[in-house]
């Protein structure tokens, strides 16, 4: 593991809202949303993953609420980055305010066709072992951006297609880990993609999440060298996590859930090596 410090981009819940319904989780809460609560949620997260990586703040925009969730900003290799193109119309205005921050900061921008689908890192995950990515597709994110993705970054694509709504971005239920372990919900891929990735992970680095832990978001989660920051896990998988060399933090964001997302959803990683 590469002794540099991780580079982690959030942005402020300011503005966050559940207005309208793009995923199965935003609809039929017993309770709305408590945004005093959602700001207090989120900068406990941003506290604790601040001990152990730089956190990068970008500025919110008042009129659109789902900024908050950067991971879906776009996907980061080196000083290279594609910024998203949003399926949910709702969210599309926010992707000037992404390439902006990309371009600012330096990153060389892929200008992916507009009619394509792509939703970053919800969709697009480094493996923490073996040399290349996991890309999702099936809801958000389009399998003709792949071809587009490897070609730019330059490194080998495997497509993983995505079956359950709820689980609507592959950072929903599938976390590589430090080492070349992997956190994963088996039943919200296909078979085919499930074969992709046992041939790929040894068993013994399978890390599986069953139905109830997936339901609270525990692949969802933050890694950090050893860390693994996540909203929920029950005592059998933080027990498995330990047994594997984790230290796992759990940060009530049940706010954020109301809106189908948690820890991960929250963050993007800035620093991506390319892997020589």
């Amino acid at each position: 593991m590469s002794n540099k410090r991780e580079k982690i981009l959030m942005c402020p819940p300011d503005h966050f809202t559940v207005e309208y319904v793009i995923n199965p989780w935003m609809s039929g809460h017993d309770k709305p949303l408590d945004i005093e609560l959602a700001k207090k949620q989120w900068g406990e997260l941003r506290d604790a993953i601040a001990e152990y990586a730089d956190v990068v703040e970008m500025e919110p925009a008042s009129d659109l609420p789902d900024m908050v969730f950067t991971a879906n900003a776009g996907a980061v290799y080196g000083k290279k980055a594609i910024a998203s193109h949003f399926m949910p119309q709702e969210r599309r205005p926010e992707e000037a305010h992404f390439k902006k921050w990309f371009s600012k900061n330096g990153f060389e921008l892929l200008d992916l066709d507009e009619k394509i689908g792509f939703e970053g890192a919800g969709d697009c995950l480094r493996d923490r072992g073996g040399p290349w990515l996991w890309t999702g597709y099936g809801f958000r994110t389009e399998i003709e951006a792949h071809a587009e993705i490897q070609k730019f970054f330059d490194i080998e694509l495997i497509s993983i297609r995505l079956v359950d709504s709820r689980f609507y971005h592959i950072d929903t239920c599938f976390c590589p880990l430090t080492g070349g372990f992997l956190m994963y919900h088996p039943p919200a891929f296909d078979f085919d993609s499930r074969m992709a990735i046992e041939s790929r992970i040894p068993a013994h680095k399978r890390i599986v999440v069953d139905t109830f832990d997936a339901g609270n978001f525990a692949c969802n989660a933050v890694n950090v060298g050893e860390m693994v920051f996540l909203n929920k896990a029950s005592e059998p998988l933080k027990a498995r996590l330990m047994l594997a060399g984790f230290t796992v933090r759990e940060v009530d964001l049940s706010e954020f859930l109301k809106a189908g997302g948690s820890a991960k959803c929250l963050t993007l990683k800035l620093i991506e090596p390319i892997i020589s």
